[in-house]
């Protein structure tokens, strides 16, 4: 009977002190890696923990009878058990600590078949109550804004998420923008891509730095959503940010600003291919926290303005033109 206990009890504390020390170990690499290899380490151990944490769940609620294990029971969870992983800001990452709201979650979800390794960050612009009364730096280094928006340039600071523009029926941009990203997620998902919704509901609370340093981490491009807020009452088209060029020397715009211009590109020819209307070139610089404090290829892409037709026929077009140009961007 003493060797039986003794033998459980050994056991037990196996179960808690492995998953403690794996979990530490993963943290030391991170702390050593550089940053590519720690995104590569999170999307890699994002499932694997989450199939463990169940495993051992159920080892758990077992211990006591030690019933047979049949095959089936020991098999890994489903990848549709699995698809859906919510995701914090972590204040260790960089840049965390220049948000002032960030107590909210984005929802990363997994193709289901042909999947392609690759996590698109889709950003549906505003919807952050209370976003519009507290304020972010506009760069991580303090500088002044470069060009004039919904904060005017020479700005230091910028509203931590705005409101957003009203269509000219009422509509608010920020229900538009989410219905859009919610098309283009589906899209994304059935090509195989991965997506991290960054808003997936009327509201979240994560400012735009947070929104940005999340994608920054976990996924491979960052794209926001939006309508302009110009006042014309005609459509005059999609166009999508690039870097300007006072820019170019900051960190962290200085290692990315050209992967940054590179997809605006790719993503105006997706737009352009489908028969979306194009301001111009369909590329205006500007001076957006999306770019400032990305690590990763981040854009604003403005499909639009309060004229705009965005019937759900006009939104999914413009979607499949982002994914043609998603395509375009990652070579698939």
């Amino acid at each position: 009977m003493y060797r039986r206990n003794h033998v459980s009890l050994i056991k037990k504390a196996a179960r808690l002190l492995i998953p403690a020390l794996l979990l530490a170990a993963l943290l030391s690499c991170a702390e050593k890696k550089p940053e590519e290899t720690v995104k590569e380490t999170v999307k890699e151990t994002l499932v694997t923990e989450t199939a463990a944490a169940k495993s051992s769940s159920r080892e758990t609620e077992t211990t006591e009878a030690e019933p047979e294990t049949t095959e089936e029971e020991t098999l890994p969870q489903s990848e549709e058990e699995l698809s859906d992983v919510m995701i914090t800001l972590d204040p260790n990452w960089e840049f965390a600590s220049c948000s002032v709201i960030h107590s909210g979650e984005a929802r990363l979800q997994r193709a289901k078949e042909n999947r392609k390794n690759i996590i698109i960050g889709v950003n549906a612009g505003h919807g952050t109550e209370g976003g519009a009364s507290v304020y972010t730096q506009c760069h991580p280094d303090g500088s002044p804004k470069v060009t004039g928006g919904t904060t005017a340039a020479g700005a230091v600071t910028a509203m931590a998420v705005s409101t957003g523009m009203t269509f000219y029926d009422g509509t608010p941009e920020r229900d538009v923008t989410l219905r859009e990203a919610r098309i283009l997620r589906d899209l994304l998902l059935a090509a195989g891509y991965d997506v991290l919704m960054i808003r997936d509901s009327e509201d979240v609370q994560l400012d735009n730095v947070a929104r940005t340093v999340i994608c920054s981490n976990i996924a491979d491009c960052h794209i926001a959503i939006h309508w302009n807020g110009d006042g014309l009452d005609y459509d005059p088209g999609c166009f999508c940010s690039t870097v300007p060029e006072s820019l170019r020397g900051m960190y962290p715009v200085s290692g990315i600003w050209q992967e940054d211009d590179r997809l605006s590109g790719a993503l105006i020819e997706g737009l352009r291919s489908v028969g979306a209307p194009i301001l111009d070139s369909g590329l205006r610089s500007l001076d957006l926290t999306q770019t400032s404090y990305s690590t990763i290829p981040s854009v604003d892409v403005e499909l639009g303005n309060g004229a705009s037709d965005h019937s759900d026929e006009a939104l999914r077009l413009r979607a499949e033109g982002l994914l043609a140009g998603i395509n375009l961007f990652f070579g698939q």
